[in-house]
């Protein structure tokens, strides 16, 4: 194919947008849970975000300014603003992009859905998707005491908890391959209740009717520990997209 038949892509829509992350998945996943930063500082980067808190005492979830602990029993609290994050990611949702997802889909359903409303697969998507739910099932980390295991290991202990026609939110970021072991590459989410009862890190769900909205992320700022810990740690295991697949999926 000759230059002059190759299509050129459509410029962008948007203005420059910043995600804001502190230290790095692969830390986590050598059990790294300690971190530097509080939930207040971590509420001046971003309204909206994903992560968990020191000993992985559950999951993070941050919606319209608002911090929430998903704990293990499925249960949920409005975070401390002093408790401490070993990971997290945040930015303030812009809705760049915005549809009404096909009715009485799966996860994977919804998700390929999703894939044909990005502008490009070579950025970052924060996403929201609020909606009505047939079912979800997710998972927490359980809090974990000293000395840490990896997380391959601490989140065997993880219970399946299930959900039955719910209303509610999911909080999660679309991530590009390219950034595996500082993210989680393809779509890491939480979910939280409208009632802001229940909620965890989402493995499945069957959504009834909802839409989803877009916020496409230009710049990555990284703020990484200076702890002991994270200074030791192994960042590139042979192994890091096995732990990885491990970690998200529960499988």
């Amino acid at each position: 194919m000759s230059d002059s038949t190759v299509p050129t892509p459509a410029p962008l829509s948007v203005s420059r947008h910043e995600i804001f992350q502190t230290s790095l998945m692969s830390a986590l996943l050598d059990g790294v849970y300690e971190g530097e930063m509080t939930v207040r500082d971590l509420l001046g980067h971003g309204s909206f975000g994903i992560g968990t808190f020191n000993g992985l005492d559950g999951e993070m979830l941050i919606l319209d300014g608002s911090c929430y602990q998903l704990r293990a029993d499925g249960g949920v609290n409005k975070a401390d603003l002093g408790a401490y994050t070993p990971y997290a990611v945040v930015t303030n949702f812009v809705p760049h992009i915005e549809s009404e997802l096909p009715g009485n889909v799966l996860r994977t359903e919804a998700s390929e859905f999703i894939d044909h409303m990005t502008a490009s697969e070579n950025y970052m998507y924060a996403l929201r998707i609020d909606g009505d739910f047939e079912w979800i099932r997710m998972r927490t980390v359980v809090k974990q005491q000293k000395p840490y295991r990896p997380m391959v290991e601490a989140t065997d202990e993880d219970a399946i908890v299930e959900l039955h026609n719910v209303t509610g939110s999911i909080v999660g970021f679309r991530t590009p391959l390219y950034e595996q072991g500082i993210g989680v590459p393809g779509c890491h989410a939480h979910f939280i209740t409208d009632d802001r009862t229940g909620g965890g890190h989402v493995l499945d769900f069957k959504l009834k009717s909802g839409s989803a909205a877009l916020c496409l992320g230009t710049d990555l700022r990284l703020q990484l520990p200076l702890t002991d810990a994270f200074r030791d740690a192994n960042l590139s295991p042979e192994d890091l997209a096995r732990q990885l697949a491990k970690t998200e999926q529960h499988a």
